[in-house]
């Protein structure tokens, strides 16, 4: 029996299944409406005043408040409405922290948080349902090797998100440069963190749909997941920036593993806030400053071991669906 490709095939087919579940649910219409609402946002904001200049040689590298400033302190003049004039407000530095501040509020925090989440809680009943003995007994009794079967299902719905994250990210970028005359290329680097960030978590939602097939354990555990990661996170950069006196070397030990083998949601924030240059323009994270001035915080690992820690999951969810019994 040809494993390999009939494997292909499977992978393939439940792709396309996946996008016919998400048109026939209306969630891919829903996410579009959402992407097309916060595109709409962006085309209804305007950057008045500043623009970037040459500084003079003893100008400081500081800005004051409008109506602030003194001899060799540069003065925030401009502001940004919203809404087409509803909401206003003083200028970041200059046009473009202006634009990269809202950038950032809208890919770091709205979709890389909320977003994400939300994918997530959309996305749970994929799986449970999929895998429901009515509904997975035909696709079992074809020559295919079971772990494409579950792969296949977790690719389309992970294909399904990107689809949806270049999407946001597009129309965002794409209405502020229409509206505010400035494109700012760093901000598409919130795609890959976007779909990397869904990939991890939704891996550990297949692991529970393979061993529930309930959506609300999918739904709730993954979620309840998420918070335990985003704590272990903090309290290993918090331990790491400021070191606690009188810290057992064995609770130490447990911190610095838990952090290396879960899933870093707050690294792969900081890594886009690092991307859009927001130290200039946005208060960051104390404790992953400090890291990050330490010389302590490393991106690249954070990102692999997180990719890694789903690829173990998902791998040891394809091995129990193999060993179930319909």
């Amino acid at each position: 029996m040809n494993t390999l490709p009939d494997a292909i095939r499977t992978v393939r087919w439940m792709v396309r299944d996946t996008f016919r579940q998400s048109l026939a649910s209306k969630l891919f219409w829903v996410m579009l409406g959402l992407t097309v609402l916060c595109t709409a946002f962006a085309l209804s904001v305007s950057v008045n005043g500043d623009e970037e200049h040459k500084r003079h040689p003893y100008e400081l590298p500081i800005y004051m408040p409008q109506g602030q400033g003194t001899d060799g302190i540069r003065e925030v003049r401009g502001e940004v409405t919203v809404g087409f004039g509803m909401v206003k407000y003083p200028i970041a530095k200059n046009r473009a922290d202006s634009v990269r501040e809202l950038q950032l509020w809208l890919a770091g925090v709205l979709a890389d948080t909320a977003g994400v989440l939300l994918a997530l809680l959309w996305t749970a009943g994929f799986l449970p349902s999929f895998l429901e003995p009515a509904a997975v007994t035909v696709l079992l009794a074809k020559p295919a090797p079971r772990w494409s079967v579950l792969v296949g299902k977790y690719v389309g719905v992970v294909l399904f998100v990107a689809l949806h994250a270049t999407l946001f990210v597009a129309g965002t970028w794409f209405g502020l440069g229409l509206s505010t005359g400035v494109w700012e290329m760093s901000y598409w680097l919130a795609v890959p963190l976007l779909v990397a960030n869904f990939v991890v978590f939704y891996a550990f939602s297949a692991f529970l749909a393979v061993c529930t097939r309930s959506t609300v354990v999918s739904i709730f555990g993954t979620l309840l997941f998420w918070v335990l990661c985003w704590a272990m996170n903090f309290t290993y950069l918090r331990l790491t920036a400021f070191p606690i006196e009188g810290i057992t070397p064995m609770a130490s030990f447990l911190v610095d593993a838990g952090y290396w083998v879960l899933p870093k949601p707050l690294d792969m924030s900081g890594i886009f806030f690092d991307a859009m240059n927001a130290g200039q323009y946005s208060a960051p994270v104390p404790e992953l400053a400090e890291v990050k001035q330490k010389g302590m915080f490393r991106p690249e690992l954070a990102v692999f071991t997180s990719l890694l820690f789903a690829a173990g999951v998902l791998a040891i969810a394809a091995h129990e669906f193999r060993n179930m019994d319909y």
